[in-house]
């Protein structure tokens, strides 16, 4: 398996993960006080937007040449890292 195919099969799992999270995350939202889910809703629509630029990026990863998967890469991790990170904000906020 070349080094594309297994970063492209990492990225895949953990937008699986991030999903999940975010189903998570809408179910607990429904469940919290009205001014807290107003919050909520807007956070999680913004992170689904972000699911989309992800799975764009992962696309563009899986069309880009051994050569350039390296570039693909770099701003595939930024996606993934900023996704992350807004899933993380959206769960403390719900433990709040």
């Amino acid at each position: 398996m070349s080094s594309l195919e297994a970063y492209r099969q990492k990225v895949e799992a953990e937008l699986e993960v991030a999903q999940a999270k975010l189903g998570q995350l809408k179910a607990e939202a429904k469940s919290a006080a009205a001014d807290v889910q107003i919050k909520l809703s807007e956070e999680t629509d913004t992170l689904e937007k972000g699911v989309e630029v992800a799975k764009a990026k992962l696309a563009e990863l899986a069309e880009s040449g051994e050569d350039a998967w390296e570039q693909v890469k770099e701003g595939a991790e930024g996606v993934w890292d900023q996704l992350n990170a807004a899933v993380l904000n959206i769960a403390a906020k719900l433990k709040d």
